[in-house]
């Protein structure tokens, strides 16, 4: 599984709430299947990762649910549902390897951003992930708070 190289790429969606709600144990980039006028829109940034996850099926696909992807301002009735299910572009060898992570309790797999490679392709950032806890989530933001102030701190102290 491929790790992600930070040239050429275009940003065009993240999903920070699964940086939130969950521990990230492994990333890798994956291809996504769009229709003519889904790839005018993602391009465009017309889409939202909230709440979307993908499932394997019996067939060794992966399937993207629940991303949505709002229909082209300019597409006429060949525009697409926004809503339907998109299928992931993953090699057999590494959808094998994704089915035994997952079948672990509590595991699963969220899209974390999708973005534009190379100015062609449009590319999906697929993470295996494991469900945090109110606590656990206490002790990010306890934490994020205090690197805050502290830096904050540095920074009013190197002014004096």
């Amino acid at each position: 599984m491929s790790k992600l190289d930070e040239s050429n790429l275009k940003t065009v969606a993240q999903n920070r709430k699964a940086r939130h709600d969950y521990f990230i144990l492994d990333s890798f980039e994956c291809g996504i299947v769009l229709t003519g006028t889904e790839i005018k829109s993602v391009r465009a940034g017309n889409l939202n990762l909230k709440d979307s996850y993908a499932i394997l099926d019996n067939n060794l696909e992966v399937w993207l649910t629940g991303m949505h992807i709002s229909p082209y301002e300019k597409g006429t009735y060949y525009n697409h549902d926004p809503e339907r299910d998109r299928k992931l572009l993953l090699h057999k060898h590494e959808i094998i390897r994704l089915r035994s992570k997952i079948r672990e309790k509590g595991l699963t797999l969220v899209p974390l951003s999708v973005y534009i490679k190379n100015g062609r392709r449009a590319k999906i950032q697929l993470a295996i992930v494991k469900g945090r806890t109110v606590h656990d989530k206490r002790d990010l933001i306890a934490e994020r708070d205090a690197k805050r102030d502290m830096a904050r701190a540095f920074r009013d102290r190197v002014r004096d």
